[in-house]
């Protein structure tokens, strides 16, 4: 068991780092223990380090070949492991909540990812998250080439015909495919994509008490993200949390006085405080 506070505290640690210095999983674990505080995240370490251990101990082919990195890491995480993306209760909680993934071997597209990126960069292998909407990707780069991966569904590597597909989706007919679909995104943007699906459902179940839990827990490994804290201190001042909302605003005009929000803000900020006299 993990108290709370070290939790929160480890995470606010994490939230000072640079982009380039956050270990995806772990930050991932301690995410979800604030969920589960009566766990002990030793033993999902412990199985994190088996997912390397077993990507390290696989066929022993050469492993410079691109093709060979997906299909290992596929072999690892769904054939060997049993991982599969949550087709029966995709919008089930649990599967924003990496110690519950772990658990139950199903989870959505960003979780699954976060242990997708974990393996390969257990081998040094170069991997990032996307900022592909509506359905989290993963692509892994070795020299020219590129490959990007579906973690949702067991690794499937997506040539474009496949990615206007998804575009399309989630977006409608008319959407197309665009090179920002393509760019990487830092694996502090990956963790604030997983816990905005918590978040979200929160908000879809008219539960405004729990978003300002999780947006808190957004601010922590991302205390510069400017809108998180007007995102707070407007549902904060909804449910009549003045002061709290108070202080989210006043954060979020201190790192981004010149945001097209600020001057509406500003005036929310004086109408709260005049409440309080």
């Amino acid at each position: 068991m993990t108290p709370s506070f070290s939790i929160e505290s480890a995470l606010t640690a994490f939230g000072t780092r640079d982009d380039d210095d956050l270990d995806i999983a772990e930050v991932a674990l301690l995410l979800g223990a604030l969920d589960r505080p009566s766990s002990d995240l030793d033993p999902y370490r412990a199985h994190l380090n088996a997912l390397g251990a077993a990507l390290i101990n696989g066929t022993g082919k050469d492993t410079t070949a691109l093709d060979e990195r997906v299909r290992r890491i596929n072999d690892v995480l769904y054939r060997r492991f049993g991982y599969a993306g949550d087709t029966s209760d995709y919008e089930h909680p649990d599967n924003a909540n990496l110690l519950r993934v772990i658990d139950r071997r199903v989870g959505l597209p960003v979780s699954l990812g976060i242990l997708y990126i974990h393996l390969a960069r257990s081998q040094g292998w170069p991997v990032m998250g996307l900022a592909f909407p509506g359905h989290f990707l993963v692509r892994l780069d070795h020299e020219a080439r590129r490959v990007i991966v579906d973690p949702f569904h067991n690794g499937q590597p997506l040539e474009a015909g496949h990615l206007r597909d998804l575009i399309k989706q989630f977006h409608g007919a008319s959407a197309e495919l665009e090179q920002r679909h393509y760019a990487g995104v830092s694996d502090r943007e990956v963790l604030l994509r997983l816990q905005n699906n918590l978040k979200t459902r929160a908000l879809q179940a008219n539960d405004p008490q729990r978003a300002t839990v999780i947006l808190k827990r957004m601010t922590l490994i991302a205390p510069k993200a400017a809108s998180l804290w007007r995102e707070l201190g407007l549902i904060e001042a909804h449910v009549g949390n003045i002061r709290r909302a108070i202080g989210a605003l006043e954060t979020f005009l201190e790192l981004a006085p010149g945001a097209k929000e600020a001057e509406k803000t500003a005036d929310l900020l004086k109408r709260l405080r005049g409440t309080l006299n």
